[in-house]
């Protein structure tokens, strides 16, 4: 089982990595790409274990409303923001503006 979930988590990723500067991506998109339509949550367990794995841009990974829900486990209770908002993107109330003209679909985009 554990080496199902380093499998997974490693898939997650290698589609983080390819999300664009100044593009989000949502968890469930990642799930689904990856043929894991209910995984959405298990998506948010692989990026919040790439902390140390600093090629990782997990911070253009929001929630499928363009919420930044994953900002608690950046360090600093902005950072995430931070991150976006030097690639341009632009947010208000911890939420994406803009959403859909920013989203980034690996179903899309990697198919």
């Amino acid at each position: 089982m554990v080496a199902e979930k380093d499998n997974f988590f490693e898939r997650v990723y290698q589609v983080t990595r390819k999300i664009p500067s100044g593009r989000v991506t949502s968890y469930g998109a990642i799930a689904k790409y990856l043929g894991a339509t209910k995984s959405a949550r298990m998506v948010g367990w692989a990026l919040n274990s790439s902390k140390k794995k600093e090629d990782i841009p997990a911070h253009r990974v929001v929630n499928r409303n363009g919420l930044l829900t994953g900002k608690s486990h950046f360090s600093g209770t902005f950072a995430m923001q931070q991150l976006l908002e030097e690639e341009g993107v632009q947010i208000s109330d911890s939420k994406i503006i803009d959403f859909k003209s920013i989203f980034w679909d690996p179903v899309k985009e990697l198919s």
